[in-house]
């Protein structure tokens, strides 16, 4: 198995990223902030204005790291990488499954139904560890919300078309997100509904943030297993958009993006003063915030759990790897089905 290896994320402006022996050193001003032992980075991510020297690039390049680039409000900017290590049928089979709706369908509906199960979990576990200190309205909408969504994520799993998928998947997120404020137990955060680009309220700039992370993440696994992260199955193409990438975000958004967002927001360590207001009416987190959230994003990738088809214990932020290879084993032929990672 592949080991779970780590991301470097360099959030402070003006820092410059070089390769001293078989470490990557972080300078600020010209004096050493950091480094990590190369042998245990999967991926660099830089937000805002980083730099890095082009020893380091190629040496990143030859030990397949790969290194992301992304504004400082964490738009995709760019991504630099080593040679591919997939094979041409691989990809070829995969071109040729998104285009066929037959065998497209089944993976969308597995991803779908994995996160709208997703959802529900994150519904039903507010419930269990702090039903019994909500109103009684508040405990009413979760479990109306729950109830459900268990069987939408059965409609989903059987949907008879992509059009019919979309539309149980869109009834879903409506009555999730109509129930998300309810999730919120700190003082000084409201959720009137899902907006961005840019979001307009510091719970949205969170979970934005958080699934940018998620996106670098998920496509880094689909290209280390040889996948084309811009051919998907379920989101449509576009130039630029990363589809596959995407798709397979929807089975993790739930357990790992908006657990972590929940987490933060409720234990208190984000106050609403870690975002910044600005005068577009967009807000993003403050620079400081931005560390916390990565350090509590990293803690939550290293949670161990059981993976159900594998039927063996492994650190949640290594799941999207295996995702990426059982997928890649479903398009070869070696698996009849896609098992899509359903978190309970």
């Amino acid at each position: 198995m592949k080991k779970l290896l780590n991301t470097l994320y360099v959030t402070s402006e003006g820092a410059w990223l070089n390769k001293d022996g078989s470490n990557v050193v972080v300078r600020i001003d010209g004096a050493e902030r950091g480094r990590a032992p190369a042998h245990l980075l999967g991926q660099i991510v830089c937000f805002g204005r980083v730099g890095m020297s082009p020893d380091l690039m190629h040496f990143c390049a030859e030990e397949g790291i790969s290194i992301t680039f992304l504004s400082a409000y964490g738009r995709f900017l760019g991504r630099v990488e080593g040679p591919t290590s997939g094979n041409v049928l691989l990809r070829r089979s995969q071109h040729e499954a998104t285009r066929d709706a037959a065998a497209a369908l089944p993976v969308a509906c597995a991803i779908i139904a994995a996160r709208i199960t997703g959802q529900r979990s994150i519904l039903a576990r507010a419930l269990r560890d702090h039903g019994k200190r909500m109103p009684a309205t508040t405990h009413e909408a979760l479990s109306k919300t729950r109830d459900r969504l268990a069987p939408a994520a059965r409609r989903a799993l059987h949907a008879p078309d992509m059009d019919a998928l979309r539309g149980i998947e869109g009834d879903a997120a409506t009555a999730y997100w109509h129930a998300f404020p309810h999730l919120l137990r700190a003082e000084g955060f409201t959720f009137t509904g899902r907006n961005r680009r840019p979001p307009r309220d510091p719970v949205n700039a969170l979970l934005s943030f958080l699934y940018v992370l998620l996106a670098a993440d998920c496509r880094a696994a689909l290209e280390s297993h040889g996948l084309d992260p811009q051919m998907g199955f379920l989101h449509r193409d576009r130039p630029g958009r990363m589809s596959l990438a995407l798709d397979l975000m929807e089975e993790f958004r739930a357990p790992l993006a908006e657990r972590v967002a929940l987490t933060l927001i409720n234990r208190g360590q984000l106050k609403p003063r870690d975002f910044r207001h600005e005068e577009t009416g967009g807000v993003f987190l403050t620079d400081e915030a931005r560390k916390t959230v990565l350090t509590a994003w990293q803690e939550r990738k290293r949670t161990t759990l059981r993976h159900a088809f594998l039927d063996e214990n492994v650190p949640l932020g290594l799941i999207p790897q295996l995702q990426a290879q059982l997928l890649a084993r479903h398009l070869r032929g070696d698996l009849d089905a896609y098992p899509a990672h359903v978190w309970r």
